[in-house]
């Protein structure tokens, strides 16, 4: 029984469309970013995942420890149900939730709140300002960790933190020192150009070992600059952990020593991007299904809904891709659409009003801002309806 006809068999009883998560997929996934990561724990994405169940699912397993959330309300709810360790890695302007933090002892002690300037402790420092008593607030320093060359005429890697080098670093930990109700327990330095940037593209060999080249010359620089950091900042605090990497660079990131952490999420649904790295290979879980509502031609149907456009650069890679049954395309002149979306090709002509489409998305956790639960399928089996960040009536961005 191939992919399609187990879903469409475990699925027969929901009317698309609807959000679905192979069990088998995902474990194999999940075993596989835990040996890629040599025995170091690897803290769970949430924005990859929005679903508390599934969250949960993955923290059970082996080589999974902690959580990575993106937004200070989603860290103080997740707290509240009961998670301990959870690293805030983005920076915060919210007022009212860095109240709540500094008023709640048991949510400060499980969040680490990421910042990279003074200007962060400063307004941290006024939003909590009227909370009595005030419990200690945990810090993470987010660390630049793109490639710079050409003497900086050439940049690659997520624009983040102005904090580079180690004595700027360093300065800002001792800052921290220096401030009471603050405590500084981590760093993060994210490589984006390694970990979110596939080194086997479609298309140009030329351009594939270009990334190649630059990827190896970023982790070579990498290695040396947050080792310094390191050893510079717990010069000044006793820190608790020092989180790198992603998905695509979790076997990279841990071989180096100063890094105690791996950080990945994408890598549990593996979506449509990150089909093109050669260190792995992962097998898609989570698609979203949509019926056919129209046959406009032999070779075409319209299919409802689908334009679940990912974050990033807008192109084509953005797209969710028609994934089964195999073989179906976009309109060029339509793409994926808000209420409809045709698809061409010979796979069309064997669909009928009512079939269904999978698809995948381009990315991971943002296919749930779109469904209100996930759809937990195991061989042919649905086995359990969860719901989503959504479907619990979260939406926190």
């Amino acid at each position: 029984m191939d992919h399609r006809q187990r879903y469409d068999r475990a699925t027969a009883g929901l009317e698309p469309p609807f959000a679905l998560l192979d069990l088998d997929a995902l474990r194999a996934n999940a075993a596989d970013l835990v040996r890629r990561a040599a025995g170091k724990p690897v803290r769970v994405a949430s924005k990859s995942v929005r679903c508390r169940a599934v969250l949960d699912r993955v923290l059970a397993m082996d080589g999974f420890q902690g959580l990575m959330a993106y937004t200070l309300p989603e860290a103080l709810w997740l707290a509240g149900h009961g998670h301990t360790d959870i690293l805030l890695a983005y920076p915060t302007a919210d007022r009212q939730a860095l109240a709540a933090l500094a008023a709640d002892p048991k949510a400060a002690a499980s969040i680490a709140v990421t910042i990279d300037s003074a200007a962060h402790l400063d307004y941290i420092e006024a939003a909590v300002s009227g909370v009595r008593p005030r419990a200690e607030i945990k810090l993470c320093l987010d660390i630049d960790a793109s490639y710079v060359a050409l003497g900086g005429r050439f940049r690659a890697g997520a624009l983040r933190s102005p904090i580079r080098e180690a004595e700027q670093a360093a300065e800002l930990a001792a800052r921290i020192a220096k401030r009471p109700g603050f405590r500084l327990a981590g760093l993060l330095a994210y490589e984006a150009q390694i970990a979110g940037v596939g080194d086997d593209p479609p298309g140009s060999a030329v351009y594939a070992r270009l990334i190649r080249l630059m990827q190896a010359l970023s982790a070579r620089e990498l290695v040396l600059r947050r080792g310094r950091i390191v050893n510079a900042v717990r010069q000044v605090a006793d820190l608790e952990f020092v989180n790198g990497g992603g998905t695509g660079s979790v076997e990279r990131t841990v071989r180096e020593k100063a890094v105690t952490e791996v950080a990945a999420g994408s890598g549990l649904f593996h979506p449509r991007l990150f089909d093109f790295y050669r260190g792995f290979t992962g097998r898609p879980a989570a698609l979203f299904a949509l019926p056919v509502v129209r046959r406009p031609a032999r070779d075409v149907v319209t299919v409802l809904g689908g334009g679940y456009i990912a974050s990033g650069p807008t192109g084509p890679s953005r797209a969710p891709q028609p994934y089964l049954p195999a073989g179906l395309r976009y309109a060029p002149d339509e793409g994926a659409g808000e209420v409809q979306t045709p698809l061409l090709g010979q796979a069309a002509e064997e669909l009928r009003i009512g079939d269904r489409v999978y698809f995948r998305h381009a990315k991971a956790g943002e296919l749930c801002e779109r469904f209100d639960a996930l759809h937990l399928v195991e061989g042919d089996t649905l086995v359990e309806s969860v719901p989503t960040y959504r479907g619990e009536g979260r939406t926190f961005l």
